[in-house]
Formats: C-alpha cells, structure tokens, sequence
C-alpha cells in the first residue's frame, strides 16, 4: 500500500498545483503571451502523420463521408493494419484488432477520454455511427502529444472519435443539421445537430439519432467446399435492430487561459442475435436477443496559465447495461436469462512544462473504480481500483523529434463473494524518434519501441466455470521502423503523401481458453505466444484538374504474418493465427466536379483460418468488396442541401468475415441533409 500512498501524493500535489494555476490565471494581464491550444487543432491533419514519431493515420469529415460508411466500424476498415471482426448486418457485433495484437490491446477514446468495458475488455464500434464526427485518428502504440491522461499510454494502439466542435462566424448564433438516411433491408435513420452560441464565453451542442433495420438480407447457402455442391438461397433471420444516441455537450471559456466542456451520453438499442448458418437448418434456430444501455457524464478542463505551464483535469462517470436472452436454452427454466451492469468512476490530472521552446515534460496521473453485477449464481462482484501514473518527454528540433514516457500500473481486486484476483504492478516503457535528414525535402524517418500489457477482463478472472483468478497480464512487446514523405503545392499535384513501416509484435502470456476435463468444461490460462511481423503502407493524393474539377485518391497495404509461437510440439506451431489475413487492404477515389460529385472504394483481404490450425477445412476465402455512391450540394439563400445514393457490395457476394456469418450482398442507400 505504500505506492498507493505516493501516488496519493502525487495526486494531491497536482490538485494543488491546478488550484494555484487557478489564481495565476486570475492574475494574467491582457498582453500575455498566451499558448492556446486552438493553434494544435488548426495544425493541417496530413502534416501531423507525416510528422508524428508514432504511425498514425487520420480521416477527416469530408474524408469520411466519401467512404460508403455508415458506422465508425466501416471507417475503421480503410486504415492500414485493421482488422474489424464482423458478424454481419448493421446490429452485428464488430471489434477492432491492429497489427495482430486483438481487440482487446485497441483503445478506444471519445474525446479525450477513453471508453471501457471491463467485463470484456473489448468495444463494439459498430454502435458509433459517423454523424456528428469530425476526426477519426489511429496512433500505433500511443499518440506523441504527451500531455494527456495516463490511460492513453496503456494501450497497444489508440482510435480516438472527436465530435464536431461548435464554431461560429461574426453574427452567427446558431448551426444545425438534420439528415435522413433510407435504404435496403428496412433501413432508416433520421440524425439531427444543433449547436448554440450563448453570449462570448458559452456554447452547447445537442445531436440524436434513432437506427432501425429488419436486416433480412439473402445469402447464398454452401453445402460443400465445392462450386459443383448443392446451394439454396436463404434469408437471415432475427437480424433486427434499433438504437437510440443521444448527446450533449457544453463548452466554456473560464478566462483568457482556460477553457472547459462537458458531455453527456446516451445510448440504447435492441438488437437480434442471428446464428451461424447450418446445413439444412434453414430456419436457423437462433432467437438470442440483447439490450444495451450505456450513459456516461464527461468532462474536461485545461488552464494554460503561463508560457511554460499549463494543467488539465478530466472527469467521468460511466454506467453500462446489458440484457442477453435465450429463449431456447435447455435448462430447467426453459431460457437463459443474464442481467449485467458496469459502473465506473474515473478521474485524472495531467501536468505541462516547457523549461525550453524545444523541450516538453509532462506529468499524470489517473484514478479509475470499476464495479460488475451480475445476475449468475453465487457471482462474485468484481471491484477493481486501478491507479496508472505517467511520466513523458519530448524534444523537438529542426530536423529531429523524440518522445519517451514511462508509465506505472498498479490495481487492488476486491470480490464481495469469493477470493478476489491477484493485484498488479507493472512498468511499461515507450521510446520513439523521428529524424528529418534533408531541409527541403519532407521525408522522414521514425522507430520506435513500446512494452505494454492488458489486464485480464472480469470474464477472464470470474465466469463462472471458466473464469481462472490467477492469470497474468498479457505482456506485448512493439518495435516498428518506417518512413514518411510529403508534397504539397505543387501545379497539378496539389497533395502526395506516403508512408511505409515495418513492424514486430511480441505477446507472452497470452489469454486463450482451453478445455481441461472434456469439451464441456473450459478455463482461461496463459499459454500462448504469438509473433506478428508486417508492413503496413499508404498513400494520399490529391489533383487539381481544369474546370474546376479534383480528384482525390488513396490506397493502404498490409501485411500481417502473425504466427502461434506457443508450443513447437503443437500441430498449429507457426501457423497463422484465426481471423488474421496475411494481405489485406484497401482504395478510395472521389471526383469532385460543379455538378455532382462521384466516389468509389474497395475493401479487399486475403485467404483467412477460421481456427488455429491452418489446414483446407478450417480455410476462409479471401475477398473484395466494391461500392459507389453518387452526391451533389446545394445552396439556397439559406440552406445547404446534400444529397447522395450509394451502391453497396456492387458484386453482390455474401462473404465472411467471421465463418458462417454471411454479410450482405448489393445493397443500395439514400441520404438527405439539410445544413442551417
């Protein structure tokens, strides 16, 4: 207990230092020089993942709305080195994995702060849709911005959503959107975004969307690996969805050098559960039903109170609700019926110093309290405290940045029933740098090395049956090598970007559940090993052409070799591991032109294992997906309208991205915004 006892310390000391912060900035006269943070977020995008020690990769709301996508979870999929797990249709659960690593090592942040999700360690993208989204951002390893919360350094890799920002012109009070969205398997979703100026210091925003989709797309049913076995054309069934988002936000400017916001969040949906498909099942027997609820209250404030100190605080309250329904379960009840809720309570301060122009120190620290409850029998009642303190630096020359933090990590498991788990304590390290040889070239080159870790989730700890209270913390050691090249300005060629990196992916101790009686009986342990070596690329463009008319076009390619290194007497010793191509990638072009505008992208990956083992029956088939979409703007004296069709899946292929979960074929969507 005596490092909580410091880091209490610590705690204490950066409240201090924030309430002293707090007088200064009173006593700030009006010639100061002051260092906002606007001066970051007017930094042109592109320049910052050239630029950047870590890989990063960035898309931005025009650049999103040209991608087909209607869910964070298809943005996700063009950046390089993503793998989206998929079980279909829009209600389908999707999960994020980078660079081999698995769902469970990608963060997931909401405007500064992350989200979670402790009973299973990984988040559903697929409920964050692309409206009221202004930046979509994935830093390998973490962000080189070192003044940030300490949680952001935990991580193997971070994708971070950033909402629209209120913004206003001279005399300017109020700006809204509301869009209507239509379209194939009973789609519809109405969107709506208001943002309010309220005097000189003062704005709010208020956005709320409602999805809803039967899902019954056809799929074409194999009954063999063979194109000469029979087929039959089903339908899927219990693909039902719908959802509620509801968000506010408040931003105020404290004084000259402080600023805050607050957010509020809302979420609820009602979704089916569609089964694998089975060979002359067509019925297919899968009732399962989900309900979600989630509500989080967030906020956050920064004081830049002199040239070489500023101090930011962010608070958040989240509450998480789940409802899973078998109604064909044989028990003696006749269902399965499992209620769980997740409270957490989350607090962090985060201290900035400039002793040079060229040098940065930082300082955080962070306080989170989980909690879950459960309706199983004899359930424990998980409580974990987990106290994460960073340290960072980062230098920045003419031709040279280098970034180095250490982050420490110590967690108390309490159980209201039963022994509790094991506590941790771990030192994670991150090192990188940039160097830019030549002055009027802008290429660069960048390594890094990082050693993080995840915790074991409340499943992993505490299911019943399965759930093993001894296990380690999975440990995956990061080294990656890669360069950068940018032109801008040039005649026909208005942008070219470019960036390449090589990489090597460690994890010991990772968590898999294998069976220890029989078949029926599981438990989680450390076993596995795995190694990932890959190269990710990717390239931006952007050309000027006569009449008023540009094309925009970009491309990424990776490559994943990501082997299980576990036991070299196994049979899947130094076979790929499930669901990871060792190919994949992805295209988009847009031609804008005065009268319409027209947009094509491309998803596309190689051949897939369903499991471990690497043999024919267990093989998935690559494959590609292609969609257009037609759109055109226009303005009246007091509206901008937008309108566009999409073609989706042109090809009209059910393949899979998860074995037995079919996606669906050609689809078609319409939209219709209305910007004020």
């Amino acid at each position: 207990m005596n490092m909580f006892k410091k880091q209490r310390r610590f705690t204490v000391l950066c409240i201090a230092a924030m309430a002293s912060c707090l007088r200064l900035s009173a006593q700030t006269g009006e010639d100061t020089l002051l260092h906002l943070p606007e001066v970051v977020i007017t930094e042109n995008y592109r320049n910052r993942a050239i630029r950047s020690t870590l890989p990063m990769q960035i898309l931005t709301e025009k650049a999103i709305q040209n991608l087909n996508a209607l869910q964070i979870s298809d943005v996700v999929k063009h950046f390089s080195g993503v793998t989206v797990k998929d079980y279909g249709g829009i209600g389908g659960l999707k999960t994020v994995s980078v660079r081999g690593l698995g769902a469970s090592h990608t963060a997931v942040g909401y405007n500064g702060i992350l989200l979670s999700d402790v009973q299973t360690g990984q988040i559903d993208i697929g409920r964050f849709s692309t409206d009221n989204v202004n930046t979509i951002t994935l830093n390998q390893a973490q962000s080189d911005q070192i003044f940030q919360p300490a949680r952001f350094f935990s991580a193997a890799s971070v994708l971070h959503i950033h909402s629209r920002i209120p913004s206003f012109e001279q005399g300017d009070n109020t700006h809204g959107k509301v869009s209507l969205k239509t379209g194939s398997f009973g789609l519809i979703n109405p969107a709506f975004y208001l943002e309010q100026k309220i005097g000189d210091r003062l704005a709010a925003s208020f956005s709320g969307e409602w999805l809803s989709a039967d899902g019954k797309y056809p799929y074409v049913l194999h009954y063999g690996p063979s194109k000469n076995d029979s087929t039959s054309v089903e339908k899927r069934k219990n693909t039902d969805v719908q959802h509620l988002r509801l968000e506010g936000a408040a931003y105020g400017k404290i004084s000259q050098t402080s600023r805050a916001d607050m957010r509020l969040y809302y979420y609820r949906s009602e979704r089916g559960l569609p089964g694998a498909t089975i060979f002359y099942n067509t019925d297919n027997a899968s009732k399962q039903r989900l309900w979600d609820k989630t509500f989080f209250a967030q906020a956050h404030y920064r004081n830049d109170f002199s040239e070489t100190w500023a101090i930011q605080a962010n608070a958040k309250y989240n509450y998480g609700y789940q409802h899973y329904l078998d109604p064909t379960y044989l028990n003696s009840a006749g269902k399965l019926e499992n209620f769980y809720r997740q409270h957490e309570g989350y607090g962090s301060v985060a201290l900035l110093y400039n002793p040079y122009p060229a040098l940065q120190v930082s300082a955080a620290t962070d306080l989170t309290s989980a909690t879950l409850d459960a309706n199983l029998y004899n359930f424990v009642y998980p409580r974990r405290i987990t106290l994460q303190s960073a340290i960072a630096a980062k230098f920045v020359s003419g031709k040279m940045t280098a970034t180095a933090n250490v982050l420490y990590t110590q967690t108390d498991e309490k159980a209201k029933n039963g022994d509790a788990a094991e506590n941790h304590r771990k030192v994670s390290p991150c090192i990188a740098l940039a160097v830019r040889p030549f002055d009027d070239i802008d290429l660069h080159f960048r390594t890094f090395y990082k050693n993080i870790f995840r915790l074991p989730t409340f499943n992993d700890l505490y299911y019943s049956l399965v759930g093993k209270r001894d296990l380690k913390p999975e440990d995956a050691q990061q080294v990656g090598f890669g360069l950068t090249y940018g032109i801008s300005g040039a005649k026909a060629l208005s942008l070219l970007s470019f960036t390449a990196d090589a990489y090597r992916n460690t994890i010991k101790n990772k968590i898999v559940a294998v069976p220890v009686k029989n078949m029926f009986e599981w438990s989680m342990v450390n076993y596995g090993k795995v190694r990932i070596d890959g190269i990710d690329l990717s390239m931006e463009s952007i050309f000027d052409l006569p009449h008023e008319i540009s094309l925009s076009a970009g491309g990424t390619f990776s490559y994943q070799q990501a082997l299980n290194m576990t036991d070299p007497q196994s049979s899947t010793y130094k076979n790929q591991i499930p669901y990871t191509p060792r190919t994949s990638g992805a295209a988009h072009a847009t031609l804008e032109m005065p009268w319409f505008n027209v947009s094509y992208t491309l998803l596309w990956s190689g051949i897939r294992y369903a499991l471990a083992e690497n043999i024919p029956q267990n093989r998935l088939p690559g494959y590609t997906d292609h969609s257009f979409s037609l759109s055109k703007v226009v303005n009246t004296k007091r509206h901008t309208w937008h309108i566009s069709v999409e073609a989706l899946n042109v090809a009209d292929k059910n393949y899979e991205i998860v074995r037995n979960f079919p996606m669906p074929g050609r689809s078609f969507r319409g939209t219709v915004s209305i910007d004020f």
